[in-house]
């Protein structure tokens, strides 16, 4: 079963709500429904919550996201997955210095789009600052959709 992770710093708003829309994404294609998306985050501390306003902007967009626990990326996470998807060049670092026999399925986010740039942490900001970041990741996801299916698709070919 193909695997997909998303990473950000706390696995609590950017990552959450990316994994929760990309589930969404592959859950309308009936080819691709049984992937698995999971996220996690470089600075993660297992079992907090996501964030009140990633789980009202999940709420608005009919998402639960109000069981999501962040967990931190592990090794297993990473060697398990065919392709790790993080939010900014210092996740992309972090994760390429930790696990350097894996770099090869690390990549922006952004980039599935045909960009490349950091997608800005909500983080303690207010639910508007929340609702730009969740619209900016659903564009991501979905102007990169056929990226994403298209490294998994070869990751898993062998």
């Amino acid at each position: 079963m193909p695997k997909i992770l998303i990473v950000c710093t706390g696995n609590l708003c950017r990552s959450p709500m990316a994994m929760a829309l990309l589930k969404a994404k592959l859950a309308q294609d009936e080819a691709r429904c049984g992937w698995q998306v999971e996220s996690a985050g470089i600075w993660a501390s297992t079992g907090r919550l996501a964030s009140t306003h990633a789980v009202e902007e999940m709420a608005a967009r009919q998402i639960d996201l109000s069981s999501h626990c962040a967990q931190p990326v592990t090794r297993r996470l990473v060697a398990q997955s065919d392709l790790i998807l993080v939010m900014t060049r210092n996740h992309a670092e972090a994760l390429e210095h930790a696990f350097p026999n894996q770099t090869h399925k690390i990549h922006l986010l952004s980039e599935m789009a045909g960009k490349k740039y950091d997608v800005q942490d909500p983080y303690g900001s207010t639910r508007v600052e929340y609702e730009c970041t969740a619209r900016e990741l659903e564009d991501l996801i979905e102007n990169g959709y056929e990226r994403i299916v298209a490294l998994v698709e070869e990751a898993t070919a062998g």
